[in-house]
């Protein structure tokens, strides 16, 4: 005997229950939940259950299973990794975990002054830290990723200029370029001027050539360039660019400038970047969370897509409080005439930089960077030192990442996975024959020098 299939209700979500289900949609007066998805054609409906398992009808049950997947995942806790290219493995200071897990920061979500129980002041001392790394007067609260910041840069330039072209002048990441593309179009035309395929830098009398075709919003370079180079030519990029009318605007990875000039030292009008190597774990490919930086000027400042947090005094004399600045600019007070759309921000990832580089200092800042520059050289001399192996743009400076090519018959993703089954995570693959290595100040002689020694017996 069969009867009618009983309906699921979920051991611990009551609206499952058909009663409370029911009791809502009299609430709202709907005869039934099809009513809410009257507006959707038949023909992109499934009428039939999802090709799903059964569900999982205990806690425990649940948490044995995802605990059975986590378990698949290799990480570079257990692996050693040389994996860079835009997420890097730094060591994150016990008291910044400590200070971002507790309850008023830990879901960090945009806030407002009613309910704020330090988030404000946090991200207001996040923003002051930034400004003071970067030597800028005005840094945003984070947007979601670096890819964004330099998207949302690049509109910023040419919502200030009128002009059309942007024109890309260093090495990037392809999938940054292409949230580049997706973010500024159909308003911009994306030019990238190749580097110069023997040293990898910019090529500055393309630059100027392309500059001087006119209409171009902004020239954007990148310090370190995708490939890790820190390019002699950033100073003469940007005076090429404001010689042209048009804006420059400069990422740049915050990790480097305890040892490298800031952009703002050579002419950049719109720094931005991402902060993950701020006390950000590298968490199955993020944290991420982007920075955008300006002078103290309104042409910059009304054209912040995002929510700015400034410091005042209060009636209470010597107390201070912490809100927005000039909000009226923003997609939540302007809605669908805004000129950016912003919603959920990362800013609990911002207020994890900001405790790092309070942690830190201008002097940890200082000794990381150099430590990382010196542990990039010696990476790239001792590889560079295995027959069948070649680094390319050796002269110039490098910063944690820079390319390695290999000469021999094996391919880079052969000699990936021949290093994995060693447990070690080789480069991110450029091609065939190219990848992108990356050491930081977590990497000792010892880890670079057993890197060396495991592709001697790879490479062939």
């Amino acid at each position: 005997m069969t009867g009618a299939r009983e309906p699921f209700v979920h051991p611990y979500i009551p609206n499952a229950v058909p009663a409370i289900k029911q009791a809502m949609l009299t609430e709202v007066g709907a005869a039934s939940i099809e009513e809410f998805y009257a507006d959707v054609p038949e023909s992109i409906r499934l009428r039939r259950p999802l090709d799903l398992p059964a569900p999982m009808r205990s806690e425990a049950a649940l948490a044995r299973h995802v605990g059975g997947l986590l378990r698949r995942n290799v990480s570079t806790r257990d692996n050693l990794s040389f994996l860079g290219s835009g997420v890097y493995q730094h060591h994150v200071p016990a008291v910044v975990d400590e200070v971002v897990n507790r309850s008023e920061f830990l879901t960090a979500y945009a806030g407002e002054p009613y309910e704020d129980h330090g988030r404000f002041q946090a991200l207001w001392e996040y923003q002051s830290l930034m400004g003071e790394l970067l030597e800028m007067d005005v840094v945003t609260v984070p947007v979601y990723d670096g890819y964004q910041a330099s998207g949302t840069g690049l509109r910023m330039a040419g919502r200030i200029t009128g002009a059309r072209r942007l024109l890309i002048v260093t090495a990037i990441d392809p999938g940054k370029l292409s949230k580049i593309h997706d973010y500024v179009a159909p308003v911009h035309d994306v030019v990238v001027v190749p580097v110069a395929p023997d040293t990898g830098l910019a090529d500055l009398d393309a630059v100027r050539s392309e500059l001087a075709a006119g209409d171009v919003a902004a020239v954007y370079a990148e310090s370190p360039s995708a490939t890790g180079i820190i390019d002699p030519a950033l100073l003469s990029l940007g005076r090429a660019a404001h010689e042209a009318g048009a804006l420059y605007v400069v990422g740049c990875n915050p990790m480097s400038l305890g040892v490298v000039a800031p952009p703002a030292a050579y002419g950049a009008d719109i720094a931005c970047g991402d902060v993950q190597p701020l006390g950000l774990h590298m968490s199955y490919g993020g944290l991420n969370a982007g920075f955008i930086a300006t002078r103290d000027e309104e042409r910059f400042v009304a054209e912040f897509p995002s929510r700015l947090f400034g410091v005042v005094p209060t009636e209470v004399e010597g107390e201070y409080g912490f809100g927005d600045v000039a909000y009226e600019r923003t997609s939540f007070a302007l809605r669908e005439e805004g000129k950016e759309w912003v919603g959920t921000a990362a800013a609990l990832n911002g207020i994890t930089a900001g405790v790092y580089l309070a942690v830190m200092g201008p002097q940890g800042m200082r000794e990381i960077g150099e430590t990382i520059m010196a542990n990039t050289r010696y990476a790239m001399e001792r590889l560079a030192a295995v027959p069948g192996i070649e680094v390319p743009y050796a002269a110039a400076a490098h910063f944690a990442d820079f390319t390695v090519r290999f000469t021999g018959a094996a391919s880079t993703e052969e000699i990936n996975d021949a290093l994995l089954e060693r447990e070690i995570f080789g480069g991110a693959a450029l091609s065939d024959t190219d990848a992108l290595y990356c050491v930081t100040e977590v990497h000792s002689k010892d880890d670079i020098d057993h890197l060396a020694a495991t592709l001697k017996e790879l490479v062939k």
